[in-house]
């Protein structure tokens, strides 16, 4: 939308660079005017000087002695007067030109294209005046809606790594790490003005931080992995009521099936009112079903296997 706008307003101020060529035009008749009275002027002058000429000249006639010097100011004289003449001349001549310029430009002013020239170079102002506010509204609300979206994913982040966290410890039985985030890192914009940003985990010792990435366990990748959708459900998800998981035991010691089965039954009853959350848990670890609770947080569960032919069944 706004490279549409700024298109419309390029063909408008095309549009009135044409209609100020007009108004130069115009412009120019009242020079020419000017330049006349300018020429009236100066022919008075060159009379005047006239005038002052033949009164040196008697002048000189009556000195006598001092007829050399005289005859080198008359000289300067004369060619003072020549000066003038040539400039009155190259004056007439472009006063007559400029004259026949005014003439074709009133011609053209009595055309049917400029008729209303002035109405016309109104409304374009204020198509340009009225685009330029448009563009400067949507620049401001453009602004303000950039500055909400990145309040709002701080926000959201925080609360994302606050639920890491408080998962992270209530799960994970380890001592090497006192808990893991994300970390998001701005990394500038697409050609489009989009902002383009770079996630990672990190995990944290003490006041130490590192990327997860190549320094952790298989067992830790998997418990991260699990913590962080659960935290993205818990921030994202909460009018969407089904949470799945797929082999969330494999490469987790003991220790950590078991806490890892205790914060899913803490998530279970934190979301047992609401009326559409549904938990789908696909495992072949069997003691973890147990830790869940098969009697207490489900009616009736699945168990596929198969029979003598090798046929799945349910």
């Amino acid at each position: 939308e706004l490279e549409k706008n700024a298109r419309e307003l390029e063909a408008l101020e095309a549009e009135l660079k044409s209609t100020a060529r007009a108004a130069t035009r115009h412009e120019v008749e009242v020079a020419e005017l000017a330049e006349n009275q300018r020429f009236r002027r100066l022919r008075a002058a060159r009379d005047g000087a006239r005038r002052q000429l033949d009164a040196v000249d008697e002048e000189v006639r009556a000195m006598g002695d001092d007829a050399g010097r005289v005859g080198e100011v008359l000289a300067k004289a004369h060619a003072r007067r020549t000066k003038l003449v040539a400039q009155r001349a190259e004056r007439i001549g472009a006063q007559s030109a400029r004259r026949e310029a005014v003439g074709e430009f009133e011609k053209e002013l009595r055309s049917e294209k400029y008729r209303k020239v002035d109405e016309t170079h109104r409304s374009k102002m204020i198509d340009v005046q009225t685009h330029q506010t448009v563009v400067k509204d949507l620049d401001a609300y453009y602004k303000a809606l950039d500055r909400s979206l990145m309040k709002f994913h701080s926000k959201k982040m925080e609360d994302i790594n606050a639920t890491i966290r408080e998962l992270w410890q209530r799960t994970y039985q380890g001592h090497d790490i006192d808990a893991i985030e994300i970390q998001s890192e701005h990394e500038g914009e697409t050609a489009t003005g989009k902002r383009v940003h770079k996630y990672r985990v990190v995990m944290r010792k003490g006041d130490a931080y590192l990327d997860m990435r190549g320094r952790c366990s298989a067992g830790q990748k998997v418990l991260a992995s699990l913590i962080i959708r659960l935290a993205l459900a818990e921030t994202f998800c909460l009018n969407c009521g089904i949470l799945a998981l797929d082999e969330p035991t494999t490469n987790l010691d003991h220790a950590n099936v078991e806490a890892f089965a205790r914060a899913l039954n803490e998530i279970i009853q934190q979301r047992r009112s609401q009326a559409n959350f549904q938990l789908i848990v696909i495992t072949h670890d069997e003691p973890f079903v147990q830790l869940v609770g098969r009697a207490e947080n489900a009616d009736y569960y699945y168990k596929i296997f198969k029979n003598d032919q090798q046929y799945s069944c349910v």
